[in-house]
């Protein structure tokens, strides 16, 4: 079975890998002349590809964004720069042979159903390289394009803009602070990276702004005791917390815990409508920055004048130079016509967020469209790990009802956030969705099963981070080192911290972890959680 995959990202390459896992012969199509995506890194901005900036260092930890047969070296910092990722992703490719299955500085430039598609389900894919343009025939086919490309400026939301003097443009330009050298300076957006620009601006300009409608609850990659903030929050027990307790409640518990590094009311970041849950934001820097006035936070803008601001609620006019737009991105495959994947806004309809659930033929899917609160490596891995066993027929998909009923359902309540719906964080709790896509194909770990077979094991799972090797314990693509990976992951995010050990040190709050966790894994399973 020939399948096309497009693009030699992070999901391009988990999407190449598993194929070869499941037998199947794919083909990658990358449009650059090398792997990586959106964390290869280069100066020029070009088009079609994601854009980021030097800085950047990803906000998931090295154990939870792991490939589930691949830990990253233990000499490899907790939080990796996007140099090191992109390593990572190299070393990846090498060992899993998958570079003589991508086919550099090919763009796909079409694809359509093959005429027979109804009995065969195969795909036309016009591809091109060289200037030269080639058909090929494909039995299934993965998109794994990303949406980082084409970014998302709403302008017409922001009255007067077209009569501002100054400087504007979208994040996905931004390369160097230079620009904001002695500059008044308007971050627009308080995702992930509109923190990191202002930040990186505050350093060099005279004055910085984030411009926020609905503010937002911000984390530390430094979490509890120091440990990374995803292998405190990312656990068995707190998934039981959050989907066993009443809603409010679960997330008022959420709420305090944020709280308790500061209060974001006194910092202006207090989210409106609190109880509802909102991809938080990863800045280790922001707090003392606000604390130090470097950083000033505002709301929504009213209106842009020729060389200032007006923010809604605030009488007085900001003057402004420069406004950097982190306003989102906008989905979109090119490449695909509308009825295959239905995009209304900004969302795309896939079951699972994954297949189109209108095909008469469950044989193409799009892999890493989705926001978690957690890793995206795993996840999109996990999507390649079904997918394949999709298209080789070992797993059946719904009735197309069934699906489409569920993916209507998602589409209700819908409340934008710059290009990131409500539901789209509402609904992809990471390790329940995880957990979902792993009883698809028989991987999900049976914590009740090991606590009778191997307690140690069944403890670190339930109680300890939920690390990607959990999902090759067992079932197709079960990996002999998962369980050592699972045991020893601590000690790999201790080898590049702990570069000098004081005489009679101890991991003293592991071993309260341990003690702790066994207590709560015994209520769980008798009060019927688990």
């Amino acid at each position: 079975m020939r399948v096309a995959v497009v693009g030699a990202g992070v999901s391009g390459l988990a999407a190449t890998k598993c194929c070869l896992d499941e037998g199947l012969e794919p083909t990658c199509f990358e449009q650059s002349q090398d792997i990586g995506g959106l964390w290869r890194y280069t100066e020029l901005i070009e088009t079609g590809r994601p854009s980021l900036y030097p800085s950047v260092i990803s906000n998931t930890s090295k154990e939870m964004s792991a490939f589930s047969d691949f830990p990253f070296p233990e000499h490899f910092p907790v939080f990796l720069p996007n140099a090191l990722l992109l390593d990572y992703l190299r070393r990846y490719t090498e060992h899993f042979s998958l570079r003589e299955h991508i086919r550099f500085g090919s763009t796909v430039v079409s694809i359509h159903k093959h005429p027979d598609f109804a009995t065969t389900g195969q795909w036309d894919v016009v591809t091109e390289a060289g200037g030269k343009q080639t058909s090929h025939v494909f039995d299934a086919v993965m998109v794994c394009s990303g949406n980082f490309s084409e970014p998302s400026l709403p302008l017409q939301c922001f009255p007067g803009i077209e009569r501002f003097r100054g400087q504007y443009f979208h994040s996905r330009q931004y390369k160097h602070p230079d620009v904001f050298q002695g500059k008044r300076v308007l971050v627009v957006g308080m995702g992930n990276s509109g923190v990191d620009i202002a930040v990186e601006a505050s350093r060099v300009a005279a004055k910085v702004m984030i411009s926020t409608t609905r503010g937002a609850w911000l984390l530390s990659r430094v979490f509890e005791h120091g440990y990374p903030w995803d292998m405190i929050l990312n656990t068995r027990l707190m998934s039981l917390i959050k989907t066993n307790l009443p809603g409010p409640l679960s997330w008022w518990l959420i709420n305090y815990k944020v709280n308790q590094w500061f209060n974001h009311e006194n910092y202006g970041l207090q989210p409106e409508n609190s109880w509802r849950v909102r991809e938080p934001v990863l800045n280790d820097e922001l707090p003392s920055y606000i604390l130090t006035g470097r950083i000033t936070i505002k709301p929504g803008v009213k209106e842009f004048k020729d060389n200032s601001v007006l923010f809604h609620n605030c009488p007085e006019e900001e003057p402004i130079d420069i406004v950097v737009f982190c306003t989102g991105y906008t989905i979109s495959f090119p490449f695909l016509k509308e009825s295959v994947v239905r995009v209304e806004n900004k969302h795309a309809s896939l079951y699972k967020y994954v297949f189109p659930p209108q095909l008469q033929k469950p044989t193409l899917a799009v892999l890493g469209l989705i926001k978690p609160l957690g890793a995206i490596m795993p996840i999109a891995e996990m999507q390649a790990r079904w997918v394949s066993r999709v298209f080789k027929g070992l797993c059946q998909l719904p009735p197309q009802a069934v699906m489409e009923k569920e993916v209507n359902e998602k589409k209700k309540n819908q409340i934008q956030w710059f290009g990131l719906t409500f539901d789209e964080v509402l609904k992809t709790e990471w390790l329940v969705y995880l957990d979902t896509l792993a009883s698809f194909i028989g991987a999900k770990p049976s914590v009740l099963g090991l606590l009778c077979t191997d307690p140690r094991l069944a403890l670190t799972i339930f109680f300890g981070p939920c690390s990607p090797y959990q999902y090759r314990l067992g079932g197709p693509g079960r990996w002999q080192g998962a369980r050592q990976a699972i045991l020893t992951q601590w000690d790999r995010v201790l080898k590049p911290t702990r570069t000098r050990v004081p005489a009679g040190s101890s991991s003293s709050f592991l071993s309260l972890l341990t003690v702790v966790g066994f207590l709560l894994l015994l209520a769980a399973v008798i009060f019927g959680f688990l």
